[in-house]
């Protein structure tokens, strides 16, 4: 309890006991008869009060959430709650160290900036100790790039946009959050590179650090020795777009011949992904020149089997202005 509770009457707290109770509990105790035992009979009439404190009046609209009975219990025979209010915690006794090992301080030594010369320079207008004549003059011509404004150190870069000079130990967190997040979406190193500049952040190795990092990144050496050109998305442009104009249309079996039907023809609308399954005894062009009862498409996708691939079918598709695209080969994902 908080000092402001410890300031309540004993009914007060047993009442803020019930409170708490049942606030803590409410989602396994709503729906269910509650009955609380209690050698305090004023907490009946307590919560009858019509003139009684606002703090009383919020514990009463909390309560009637509840089927809440208050019975009277002398404190002999409700022994339990004395018991859980009693419990002792045995201290366990601590030896008494005559000896401490001595002291040692971690000594924490931070990196230097990579940008530290270029801070200074800007500040100061003083190059590096000991910089050779030759470093001075391209030291020069690099740092008019640059901009400080604290606490950051800005470059405006050859696209002439200001971005923020980051530490070393930044540079990590960086790029994991540009490739590796379930945002970043584990592109390669020149596109995580572009990404991170993007974000409005320069150090001078970022497209090394990019390429070291994916190289490195586990998830994506597993996906690429798993990718090939079985993976690949469909080659056919496929552009129209509007509900039961776009179909993907394939046949499953020979399957163990039941009431007849030994094939499945299977029908996938491309823009609300709706499922036709039609058992059929045959699979040639006349049944699936059967099959359609949404209209007329615009498109027909197929591989390029003769039951889809035919003059009939060619002719029927023809007069009714339908054009019929031809599945890319070896990857029957792309009908459906």
């Amino acid at each position: 309890m908080d000092p402001t509770q410890q300031n309540y009457t004993k009914t007060e707290k047993e009442l803020l006991a019930i409170v708490f109770a049942l606030d803590k509990f409410r989602s396994h105790l709503l729906g269910s008869k509650i009955i609380v035992f209690s050698n305090h009979a004023a907490l009946r009439y307590l919560l009858k009060k019509l003139d009684t404190k606002p703090r009383l009046i919020k514990w009463m609209l909390l309560l009637q959430e509840f089927e809440l009975e208050i019975r009277d219990k002398k404190g002999a025979d409700n022994s339990m709650k004395d018991h859980l209010s009693r419990i002792e915690k045995e201290s366990e006794p601590m030896p008494i160290r005559d000896e401490f090992p001595d002291e040692q301080l971690l000594h924490i030594k931070t990196a230097t900036p990579w940008f530290a010369d270029i801070c200074n320079y800007v500040a100061t207008s003083q190059f590096p100790p000991e910089a050779s004549r030759i470093y001075k003059e391209k030291f020069q011509s690099d740092a008019k790039y640059y901009t400080w404004d604290d606490p950051y150190l800005w470059r405006l870069c050859s696209d002439k946009v200001i971005r923020r000079c980051i530490l070393d130990t930044e540079i990590n967190l960086i790029l994991q959050f540009c490739h590796s997040v379930p945002g970043g979406g584990h592109y390669g190193s020149t596109r995580t590179a572009r990404k991170v500049l993007d974000c409005g952040l320069y150090w001078p190795s970022i497209f090394r650090d990019a390429h070291q990092f994916v190289s490195t990144c586990g998830r994506c050496q597993k996906a690429r020795m798993a990718m090939n050109r079985r993976h690949e998305m469909p080659q056919q442009p496929i552009l129209l777009c509007e509900i039961f104009d776009v179909w993907g249309i394939d046949f499953m079996g020979p399957f163990p011949v039941s009431n007849g039907y030994s094939y499945i023809l299977l029908a996938v609308d491309y823009v609300s992904r709706w499922v036709e399954v039609v058992p059929t005894k045959t699979n040639d062009a006349r049944v699936v020149m059967d099959f359609l009862k949404f209209g007329v498409p615009k498109a027909l996708i197929s591989d390029q089997g003769s039951h889809f691939y035919n003059r009939a079918m060619a002719s029927l598709l023809q007069k009714y202005g339908v054009e019929h695209r031809i599945a890319t080969t070896y990857h029957p994902q792309t009908n459906g």
